[in-house]
């Protein structure tokens, strides 16, 4: 274990032993260690590199001043929705405006909630298992449904580089509803970040949780994320995932598991990777019971030589009869070096089931482009309109005007040229 040996090492001497799960969740990292491209989901993203740095797990933050003005960078305009505010991975009530209404908790995770992630396939989610201590509790009561959404707020600020192991817990009883977005910000700052978070969410009969997850950051800064959801009968997820440049790695597992009769999900996915940046989203779909629904579209844009990765999988397990699932990534490729990997991916063992799957990887629609330029539209402002009309049906699914506006500015936002000889490097497997 060459690489990342030293961040390794320090973490296996921190563990000071935990329940059953933690204990579990802990042997199975100690076993494995860290991903390394030798791993079929790291294969084409090498954590190595981001692992070096001497991290430490405890420091210092920013001022209120600096971590007030991220609040102020993350805000949507005209989005009248409660604020929760977490100083890396840590509940801030100073800065949070949480509901006051009686149909929800929002609360610090407290040392009895207890994980229920299956420890032994994921080794970063094994680690957060293993060593978390700091995170977020969300659960709606039955039949409930707030007035406004709920806007996350991760802050992250460190005065040397840090390791931070955040775990969130999402709960909706039966019938309830919840609207929330996750927005991330770095402090201004050098000083490299490495965030490893883990959501998990249980949604009972008829629940229907709308999940916005907007990722944005700054050089220096490396996020892995583990979302799992587990669905019940008649329960809805939808999730809308927009990473934006800037961040050095961006690697995403979004697990859905489809564990009761007519549940549905449906999850998007805008990636805009910039110079040196690589964005990995990795998603599994798990169709365990019969009539239930899954739609799937993942879109990218690519600028210099960012590097890109989507892997999706859809299981149909013999039991899920009458199952309609759909799973699409298009990408669209600017730079003359930028890479992508596309891989979906279907097993499925029913036989009445309704199932598709495909993969594009492209530049420019030279006809489109002509077309506007024949009408008097600038080449520049003539990509950008496309740029902008590609993302559309992913922005597009998000049911608020206001998060609509706020998540569409970053398709124009600090486009570089881009040259009609630009040839990229497609790799399409």
């Amino acid at each position: 274990m060459s690489a990342g040996i030293g961040l390794y090492e320090q973490l296996i001497r921190q563990y000071r032993g935990g329940s059953a799960a933690r204990d579990k969740a802990f042997a199975a990292f100690k076993a494995h260690g860290f991903p390394t491209v030798k791993d079929e989901d790291w294969r084409f993203t090498n954590p190595a590199p981001y692992l070096k740095d001497d991290y430490r797990t405890s420091v210092g933050c920013g001022s209120r001043a600096s971590l007030e003005d991220c609040i102020c960078r993350c805000r949507v305009e005209g989005w009248d929705a409660y604020q929760v505010v977490l100083v890396n991975g840590c509940v801030d009530l100073s800065l949070s405006e949480l509901p006051e209404e009686n149909g929800i908790t929002v609360r610090a995770m407290a040392s009895s909630d207890e994980p229920t992630l299956e420890a032994g396939t994921y080794p970063f989610a094994d680690l957060n298992t293993a060593l978390h201590t700091d995170g977020l509790y969300i659960e709606v009561r039955a039949a409930s449904r707030q007035a406004k959404p709920l806007h996350v707020i991760h802050l992250y600020s460190a005065d040397a580089p840090a390791f931070f192991m955040p775990r969130h817990h999402v709960v909706l009883h039966r019938q309830a509803e919840l609207h929330f977005m996750e927005s991330s910000a770095c402090t201004t700052g050098s000083e490299p970040v490495l965030v490893n978070s883990v959501l998990e969410g249980s949604l009972e009969e008829g629940a229907q949780l709308t999940h916005y997850v907007l990722q944005s950051g700054r050089r220096g800064e490396r996020m892995v994320s583990h979302t799992q959801i587990t669905q019940s009968r008649n329960s809805r997820y939808d999730n809308v995932t927009l990473c934006l440049p800037e961040a050095d790695l961006l690697r995403n597992q979004l697990n859905v598991v489809l564990d009761g009769s007519g549940s549905e999900c449906h999850l998007y996915g805008l990636y805009l990777p910039g110079d040196n940046q690589v964005v990995d989203n990795h998603t599994v779909v798990d169709h365990r019971q019969p009539h239930c629904e899954s739609n799937e579209l993942y879109k990218g844009v690519l600028q210099g030589n960012a590097k890109a990765v989507f892997n999706g999988k859809i299981f149909v397990r013999q039991i899920a009869q009458k199952t309609n699932a759909f799973q699409q990534n298009n990408n669209l490729l600017l730079g003359d070096k930028s890479l992508v990997h596309s891989k979906p991916q279907l097993e499925i063992f029913a036989d009445d089931v309704k199932c598709s799957h495909g993969s594009t990887i492209g530049q420019f629609n030279p006809e489109s482009l002509f077309y506007l330029r024949a009408r008097g539209i600038g080449e520049e402002k003539a990509k950008e309109l496309l740029v902008q009309a590609f993302g559309a049906d992913i922005t597009d699914r998000v049911s608020s005007e206001a998060v609509q506006r706020h998540l569409a500015k970053y398709l124009v936002k600090e486009r570089p040229v881009i040259h009609t000889q630009d040839v990229p490097h497609v790799e399409h497997i």
